[in-house]
């Protein structure tokens, strides 16, 4: 996979996830279990590298916007700048 992109962890919250799976629907599948509690930058489709097992797949997650309404608990809360003391 390409290097991490430093705009996409420039903010506490932001996530990048990287996934080997064993095949495609495996891997969309957790994909969707993740953008349907946070705010994701899904992929369309799946890689995979030559003489490897599996397929990869990278999406982008913004912790802080938290999608399902069980989730709103769950968001980060913004670190104030005496509680980072």
């Amino acid at each position: 996979m390409d290097p991490i992109n430093e705009a996409h962890v420039s903010e506490p919250g932001l996530v990048v996830v990287d996934v080997a799976a064993a095949d495609d629907d495996t891997a969309l599948a957790f994909q969707q279990l993740l953008a349907e509690r946070w705010a994701t930058a899904t992929a369309e489709t799946t890689t995979r590298d030559a003489g490897e097992p599996g397929v990869r797949l990278r999406c982008y997650l913004d912790l802080r916007q938290p999608i399902s309404p069980a989730a709103p608990a769950e968001a980060l809360t913004p670190v104030s700048a005496a509680a980072s003391q």
